[in-house]
């Protein structure tokens, strides 16, 4: 080269330029599998993204239902309590040289306490079983998500080995990019 900037290419410079122009966007296949690698892996993000919020919406329900949980068990804590409060009072009233009527009223009263006690007992079991309920369902949406997002994986991955071997591992790529949709588009339809 000289110091105007003549170059004379050699019979090698020419098998480079082309080389280079099939890495560089002159190949129209390698072209398409780059946006079809962009393409799912922006699919795969996505994917991702709706995986890790229904395992947090999983884990949030779980919380809360072990909360109700632990409310139901506090409330049959308090149950036993008055029972036992109960039980005293209704053997008070066999107890000679007492006022059998004022433990009468007990008893009745402690029944009375009991019963509210275990209809909201009752309703805090149902409230945990609905929110465990809700926990399971997101865990299988995520187990979808996170299958769409694999399939999703894999087909990148096929996607740069058909570069490398050219077309043959492509239709596998598809099928499997295909697969991920399939997979992902039951997971947003909560299936």
């Amino acid at each position: 080269m000289s110091a105007e900037g003549f170059h004379v290419h050699g019979p090698h410079d020419h098998e480079l330029e082309h080389a280079a122009q099939g890495t560089h966007g002159g190949d129209g296949f390698s072209g398409k599998i780059a946006v079809m690698t962009a393409i799912l892996a922006t699919v795969g993000a996505l994917f991702g993204y709706q995986g890790g919020a229904t395992q947090n919406d999983a884990a949030m329900s779980k919380n809360e239902a072990a909360i109700k949980k632990t409310e139901a068990a506090n409330q049959w804590n308090y149950y036993q309590a008055k029972s036992n409060k109960q039980n005293l009072a209704e053997l008070a009233v066999t107890l000679p040289g007492v006022d059998p009527e004022k433990y009468r009223a007990d008893v009745a009263r402690y029944k009375t306490e009991k019963d509210q006690i275990k209809q909201k007992a009752d309703e805090l079991e149902a409230e945990s079983k609905d929110w465990d309920k809700k926990s399971e369902e997101s865990m299988h949406q995520h187990h979808r998500w996170a299958l769409a997002m694999t399939a999703e994986q894999i087909a990148i991955s096929l996607a740069a080995i058909t570069l490398l071997t050219r077309k043959w591992l492509q239709y596998a790529a598809y099928g499997v990019a295909t697969v991920g949709l399939v997979l992902g588009v039951l997971a947003w339809l909560h299936f």
